[in-house]
């Protein structure tokens, strides 16, 4: 831990800084954050989907990403993210699978809907039947592919997550 106590404004500052410095270096939209533990920024990340040619490449999950790493865990549950913008429903999840213990946030979904980046249709297709979806979804050789999981269930081994 640093002696140095930094507010929260410190790092969602930095989230911010870099939203706008790498969208106007071209890397993508404006959109950055900051994972931080200790009260020490562990990764930052930016959205860099467009240099990158990744739909994924979003801020938090390219944040997580690099904390992971650093860290050497997938388990960033004493980790908090600081991030310019509310995440979108994937850095959400994102934030879920890792475990993350807080999120701060600048601008909401419904700003970023104003400028563009709009995601409410991806809460709406979660919603509908899977047949019913903009991309259709339909269960193929289930059976089969029930094999590796009943392989991990049996698994003395495995490192659940």
């Amino acid at each position: 831990m640093k002696d140095t106590y930094l507010p929260d404004e410190t790092f969602m500052r930095e989230a911010i800084r870099l939203s706008r410095e790498k969208m106007e270096q071209g890397y993508g939209g404006p959109f950055g954050a900051v994972i931080v533990r200790q009260n020490e920024i562990i990764a930052r990340g930016f959205n860099n989907v467009l240099s990158s040619h990744d739909p994924t490449a979003h801020a938090e999950v390219d944040a997580i990403r690099k904390a992971a790493l650093a860290l050497g865990t997938h388990d960033l549950a004493d980790c908090t993210i600081y991030t310019s913008c509310e995440p979108c429903p994937m850095c959400l999840g994102a934030i879920y699978w890792a475990r993350l213990k807080k999120v701060y946030f600048g601008n909401t979904h419904s700003d970023a809907a104003e400028i563009g980046f709009d995601d409410s249709f991806i809460y709406q297709e979660i919603e509908k039947e899977r047949s019913q979806r903009c991309i259709p979804m339909q269960q193929l050789l289930p059976d089969e592919a029930k094999v590796a999981f009943e392989a991990w269930m049996q698994r003395e081994n495995k490192q659940p997550y």
